[in-house]
């Protein structure tokens, strides 16, 4: 079984007060960003990996989508996005990304957010999805930034009177597990560099649409620590498409 830190009750507990848990889409950073990156939904199949509380597959079926299966490891998350799913065309599936079968070209829209650095192997999920799409289907994802991700400890270093001097960036080049630290809890992530993520996607013959590094909305500046988020980049977000 692949972790699953999700279903952890206190982690879990913790993050169902997240901003992003309690608000929804709106109150995600990166949202605004992402949501530009998204194809049109109408009358297309949607595969959401790693869908959390679902919020993404609500959205795809509240513009038009004719089917949307939305895949997680965690019984806590799914059990959420069942309850605050309405949409008859939106189904849900617990299982790990990386064990999950379908047809060949039957997706005409792959998404995932902020999942695939709990993933170890990178490489064998894209191929599957490269074949789960259909000729011309969209492949959009958001992940965090190698540089958030390439020391592994995911915080800032500080002076001896705890202000922010700086975020540490080491062993960039030196891939894999890294024990990160994630709402004051451990958890095991992995981390790839940025040529890693698009030269896999090149090599399954996709083509890259946009890349971003979004920063935090103006409307957002004000909560707590967000104003150290320009300081770094946190996530990237990755849209290509099959030919």
């Amino acid at each position: 079984m692949k972790e699953n830190k999700y279903d952890d009750a206190r982690f879990f507990d913790k993050y169902s007060q997240m901003p992003r848990s309690l608000q929804g889409l709106a109150g995600a950073g990166e949202w605004r960003e992402l949501q530009k990156l998204l194809p049109d939904f109408r009358g297309k199949s949607v595969l959401d990996l790693g869908c959390g509380y679902g919020w993404h597959c609500a959205y795809a079926a509240e513009r038009g989508a004719a089917a949307v299966l939305g895949v997680d490891l965690s019984q806590r998350m799914l059990d959420v996005a069942r309850a605050k799913t309405r949409s008859s065309v939106v189904r849900y599936q617990r299982a790990a990304m990386e064990d999950l079968d379908l047809p060949e070209e039957s997706v005409d829209v792959a998404l995932s957010s902020l999942a695939f650095h709990y993933v170890a192997d990178f490489a064998p999920l894209v191929a599957k999805i490269c074949r789960w799409l259909k000729p011309g289907g969209d492949f959009v994802f958001s992940v965090e930034h190698p540089v958030f991700t390439a020391y592994g400890s995911q915080d800032w270093f500080y002076d001896e009177d705890g202000r922010i001097l700086h975020f540490p960036v080491d062993n960039y080049y030196y891939e894999g597990q890294r024990e990160a630290v994630f709402l004051g809890e451990p958890v095991i992530k992995y981390h790839r560099t940025l040529t890693t993520y698009l030269s896999t996607l090149l090599a399954c013959g996709l083509r890259i649409e946009h890349i971003v590094e979004p920063q935090p909305p103006e409307e957002m500046m004000d909560l707590p620590g967000m104003r150290e988020e320009m300081r770094r980049p946190m996530m990237l977000l990755v849209a290509a498409q099959k030919p």
